[in-house]
C-alpha cells in the first residue's frame, strides 16, 4: 500500500501527467466530435452565420497551421521553463525544482498546447475532398472547435507568461512554501485531535525487554508510511508497536524501523507485512514530512545571506513565513501521534513532532547565517520575542529564552561596530521583555 501510495503521488507531481491526460482527453473527443459530424452532415452549417464554410483544402490548411503553431508554441514554453528550474536551483536551492515541476500552472499549460496539437493532427486524418469513389467530407463541428481551443490555447498563453514571472519573484516561492508548511501541520493536527480523546500511550512494562526489531530492507529517504496499516496490523495480531523511523528519515538495509511486542508473536510474515507499511526512495519529499518544508524554506534563508548572495531581507522574509509557523505550533498542543484500536487499547506509539523541535530546527539551523548580518540578527530577535505572547508554560518560555541569549552571544561577537552592538543589545532586551511577559517601561 505504501509503495503504491508513493507511486501516485510521483505520478501526479511528475511533469507530464497532466499533458498526458489532456493529450489523451483531446484524442478521444476528435473521435467523438467527428462521429457526431458524420452523423449531422453540414446542412447545419447555413443555418448559423457565425460558423463559415469551408472545404477541404481550406480545412486541411486550418489545421495544419494550429497544430504546427501550437507545437512551436510549446517548445517555447518548455524553454521558458526550463530556464525558471535553472534561475531556482542555482539561486534558492535544488530542493525547489520539485516545486516547480509539481505546478499545476505549468503543466495545465503545456497539455494545453500538446491537447490542441494532437486533436488537430488525429483531425487532419478525416478531412477528405470529394472524389469518384467518395463524398467530400468536411467535419465542421470538429473544426468550429479547434479554432476554439487555438483562442483558448493563446490565452494559456498570455497566462502563462504572468504565471511564470510570478512563480519566480522569491517572495512568491517562499509564500508557497510556507503555505504548504501550513497545510502539513493544518493535517497534522487533525490527525492529533482525532486522538485526543483516547487514553494515555503508555507502552507495556515489559516493552524494552520483549520486543523485537523490524528492520529495513532496502536504502533510501523514507517518503510515505500508512499509519493505518499499522494499527490494523497490530491490532488483528494483538501487538504493540514503537515506530523508531518516521517519514524523512534515511535507512539502510537491516536498520530498526520500529519495534514490536511482544516478539513470540511476530513471524515473518507479520515483519514483511509492517516493513510494506513503509516506503522511501531516492529523495525526501513534503508528504508526511514537515521539516522537508522547514529546511525548505531554512535553505532559502541560508543561501539568501551568503556572501555571494547578501539578500537579508529574503532570509528576513523566509524567518517570518517560519515564526508564523512557530506560532501556530505554540498556540496549540501538538503532542506525538499514536495509535488506537477500536477498544481505545494502544497499538502504535510513534513519537511526533512538537514545538521544541519545530523552534530548534528553525533557530539552531539559522543562528549562525543571522548572527554574522546586523540587520538579519535585529530581526530574528525580534521574531523570537514576538513568539512571547503565544508561549504556554515555563518550558517554552525558557527555550525562546535559550535561543535569544545564544543569539546575542553570537551576533555581539561579530559585529565590527558598536552602534551595532548597541542595536543587537536593544533587540535582545526586548525579546527578553517579551518572553518574560513584562510590559515596557
Amino acid at each position: 500500500m505504501a509503495q503504491l501510495i508513493k507511486y501516485w503521488n510521483t505520478l501526479k507531481g511528475s511533469y507530464w501527467f497532466i499533458p498526458t491526460v489532456m493529450s489523451i482527453a483531446a484524442a478521444i473527443l476528435s473521435f467523438v466530435l467527428t462521429a457526431i459530424d458524420s452523423r449531422i452532415g453540414d446542412a447545419w452549417v447555413a443555418q448559423i452565420p457565425w460558423i463559415y464554410s469551408i472545404q477541404a483544402d481550406g480545412a486541411r490548411g486550418l489545421l495544419t497551421t494550429v497544430a504546427g503553431s501550437m507545437i512551436g508554441v510549446a517548445g517555447v514554453t518548455f524553454s521558458i521553463t526550463i530556464a525558471a528550474l535553472s534561475y531556482t536551483t542555482s539561486t534558492l536551492g535544488p530542493r525547489l525544482l520539485t516545486n516547480f515541476m509539481n505546478d499545476r500552472g505549468n503543466q495545465i499549460t503545456l497539455g494545453t498546447f500538446v491537447s490542441t496539437f494532437v486533436y488537430c493532427l488525429l483531425l487532419l486524418r478525416v478531412v477528405q475532398a470529394g472524389h469518384e469513389s467518395n463524398a467530400a467530407f468536411v467535419p465542421h463541428l470538429s473544426l468550429a472547435f479547434s479554432v476554439g481551443m487555438a483562442v483558448a490555447s493563446l490565452a494559456v498563453l498570455i497566462y502563462f507568461i504572468h504565471h511564470i514571472t510570478e512563480s519566480l519573484h522569491v517572495s512568491n516561492v517562499v509564500a508557497n512554501v510556507a503555505r504548504d508548511l501550513d497545510a502539513a501541520i493544518d493535517g497534522y493536527e487533525a490527525r492529533v485531535e482525532a486522538d485526543r480523546e483516547k487514553p494515555a500511550a503508555n507502552l507495556p512494562a515489559d516493552f524494552d525487554e520483549q520486543a523485537v526489531a523490524v528492520r529495513a530492507n532496502g536504502d533510501g529517504y523514507i517518503q510515505n508510511l500508512v499509519f493505518g496499516s499499522l494499527v490494523s496490523t497490530a491490532a488483528s495480531h494483538d501487538l504493540v508497536l514503537r515506530i523508531e523511523r518516521a517519514p524523512g528519515d534515511f535507512v539502510t538495509a537491516g536498520q530498526t524501523l520500529l519495534w514490536t511486542w511482544p516478539a513470540p508473536r511476530v513471524d515473518d510474515d507479520i515483519a514483511q507485512t509492517l516493513v510494506n507499511a513503509y516506503a522511501w526512495g531516492r529523495q525526501r519529499t513534503e508528504s508526511q514530512d514537515v521539516f522537508f518544508l522547514v529546511n525548505e524554506l531554512v535553505e532559502i534563508a541560508a543561501r539568501a545571506l551568503s556572501p555571494g548572495i547578501n539578500d537579508p531581507y529574503t532570509a528576513m522574509g523566509c524567518l517570518d513565513w517560519l515564526s508564523g509557523a512557530l506560532h501556530r505550533v505554540a498556540r496549540h498542543d501538538i503532542c506525538s501521534r499514536h495509535g488506537f484500536d477500536s477498544d481505545d487499547k494502544l497499538r502504535v506509539w510513534a513519537r511526533g513532532f512538537d514545538f521544541e523541535a519545530l523552534a530548534s530546527a528553525i533557530f539552531d539551523q539559522l543562528r549562525a547565517y543571522f548572527a554574522s548580518d546586523r540587520n538579519a540578527a535585529v530581526h530574528m530577535l525580534m521574531r523570537i520575542g514576538d513568539a512571547g505572547e503565544f508561549l504556554r508554560g515555563s518550558d517554552q518560555r525558557r527555550l525562546m529564552q535559550n535561543q535569544a541569549d545564544a543569539l546575542h552571544e553570537a551576533a555581539v561577537a561579530a559585529m565590527t561596530s558598536e552602534l551595532d552592538r548597541r542595536a543587537v543589545e536593544q533587540a535582545y532586551r526586548r525579546a527578553v521583555r517579551l518572553i518574560d511577559k513584562r510590559d515596557f517601561g
